[in-house]
């Protein structure tokens, strides 16, 4: 059976997604950030819930902006189809995963490959943070702020060009959108090296003992300096101090996976990111 979560459900959420940490984090921290009741952010999420007599056995969930999400290790034919009929008539923008738990439901869904601009299983690392690394340097990373609004634009709109995030009619948007949370967020830091910003890094989902990074950005002209790796090792080397545990992150390519592997990061599976080249409307199964 599937029914949409309702208020009092978020425990026994929580407890399901924490046992399956490592993948679970985009459903944990938006509901940590938004709750079941949703709301206006790109990020406030529907939740529904597949039960049997043990508990919750599957989760699944629609953002604002589109995006599915799912800790549905044990979901069967059956559970997709009902999540899709649960979703029908909803814009779809991408699904986001364990990646063999993407490969099984999308099937389901008929998302075709063809229809994605981006659609790869990434190398998924996990770091306990009382092993990371931090490199040898002078540079320090700081918050952005209001005067470096428009390099953000420019770094967001490069990042989510190389990695084929979007396509170009809505590239300039989200890097606007990226830019701002950036500032307001304060989940971002910028490596700072000779006064200069040379590098960036940020959390795209925390919980008080996890983090998981993303929009790790060097521009093309200052790379194979080392600065990606040192960014990231110094906000993990931050919020460790705040209590941080663990971080997780999907790698987009060798030299991603080298800079990770090198300040600690342990490779332990993989994570499927899907984004559509437009949005779609799911019609019932």
């Amino acid at each position: 059976m599937i029914r949409r979560a309702r208020p009092g459900d978020e425990v026994a959420i929580e407890v399901f997604l924490a046992n399956h940490a490592e993948t679970s984090m985009f459903l944990r921290s938006n509901l940590i950030e938004c709750g079941l009741e949703g709301g206006e952010s790109p990020r406030a999420t529907t939740y529904w819930i597949c039960e049997s007599e043990q508990g919750i056995r599957a989760v699944f969930g629609r953002s604002n902006a589109g995006f599915l999400m799912m800790q549905a290790p044990d979901a069967c034919q059956r559970d997709w189809l009902a999540f899709r009929d649960c979703i029908a008539g909803q814009s779809i923008l991408g699904i986001t995963g364990d990646a063999p738990q993407v490969a099984f439901g999308r099937a389901f869904l008929q998302l075709e490959a063809k229809d994605f601009a981006l659609d790869d299983a990434e190398p998924l690392y996990r770091l306990p943070l009382d092993g990371l690394i931090v490199p040898v340097g002078q540079s320090h990373t700081r918050p952005p702020v209001e005067a470096d609004r428009e390099m953000l634009e420019i770094w967001h709109r490069d990042y989510i060009s190389e990695l084929r995030m979007s396509t170009p009619s809505r590239m300039d948007a989200e890097a606007k959108e990226r830019a701002e949370r950036s500032i307001s967020a304060g989940q971002t830091r910028l490596l700072i090296q000779d006064g200069q910003p040379v590098a960036m890094t940020a959390f795209n989902s925390r919980l008080p003992d996890m983090v998981q990074i993303g929009a790790v950005y060097t521009p093309p002209t200052l790379r194979s300096y080392g600065y990606a790796r040192r960014a990231v090792a110094l906000h993990l080397d931050e919020v460790r101090a705040e209590g941080v545990q663990t971080a997780i992150l999907f790698a987009s390519g060798e030299p991603a996976c080298r800079a990770y592997e090198a300040i600690g990061f342990e490779r332990i599976g993989a994570y499927h990111l899907a984004i559509l080249k437009e949005p779609i409307i799911l019609e019932a199964a």
